[in-house]
């Protein structure tokens, strides 16, 4: 059976650029950290996609923090990533045909497309990488480096294995249950990557509609100077 893609009625939130006034929120922006072309130096989301954060923040308890990897990403960074994973993915299984290659690549990073049916859901200001840190902002262990080609980054693989790693799987549960209660919904195949309002998010949750859809920045010293939706 074919898969319905829900339609996107944008609701023209803004996209906004993320302080850490939140005591309990810290910024690393990580594409920018590996210097990687029009990656930009701050964290944007949608105004929405903000306030469900905060949300999730108040069901944290309070040893524990928020370290934000990554949220609205430009098309451009969408394009490089994607170029990235395909030759680590090639080193990694060189027995693979190109159609397995892009196969296993879409597990870990979506095809650049700005088409409504397979919209990247970064370029929509409604995903957010992140993990859990401590109160002074060091990441804490939840079995794999944020972005790692692996079975363990799947979300549930330690539910599944949870000798491999005990503090790893309570970690993960606890990021899961803050967001996922905050209305966010997890992509399966990473622990880090969350998402709200946007495709990916409607797909999951059984909607007929999604209210972000895709924006385009004007990228200016690394930081968006200006945005339109598309």
């Amino acid at each position: 059976m074919k898969e319905s893609t829900p339609a996107i009625h944008e609701n023209g939130e803004p996209l906004i650029r993320i302080r850490e006034e939140q005591p309990r929120i810290f910024i690393e922006p990580i594409y920018y950290q590996q210097k990687i072309p029009n990656s930009l130096q701050a964290i944007y989301l949608r105004e929405g996609a903000y306030e469900r954060l905060t949300q999730a923040l108040l069901l944290l308890p309070k040893n524990y923090s928020f370290i934000l990897y990554d949220g609205y990403r430009p098309f451009q960074v969408q394009q490089y990533l994607f170029t990235h994973f395909s030759k680590l993915m090639r080193q990694q299984f060189p027995h693979f045909s190109e159609q397995e290659i892009v196969k296993e690549t879409r597990k870990y990073v979506a095809f650049p497309n700005i088409d409504q049916a397979h919209l990247a859901p970064h370029l929509t200001g409604g995903a957010i990488d992140m993990t859990l840190g401590d109160v002074y902002g060091h990441p804490l262990d939840l079995g794999t480096a944020f972005d790692e080609i692996s079975e363990k980054s799947a979300t549930r693989y330690f539910e599944q294995h949870p000798e491999v790693n005990r503090e790893a799987c309570v970690h993960r549960r606890l990021l899961y249950n803050c967001m996922t209660m905050a209305g966010f919904t997890n992509y399966s195949e990473e622990w880090w990557h969350y998402d709200i309002h946007n495709v990916s998010w409607a797909r999951r949750v059984d909607a007929q509609e999604a209210s972000y859809g895709a924006v385009e920045v004007t990228i200016k010293n690394n930081e968006v100077k200006e945005f339109r939706f598309i």
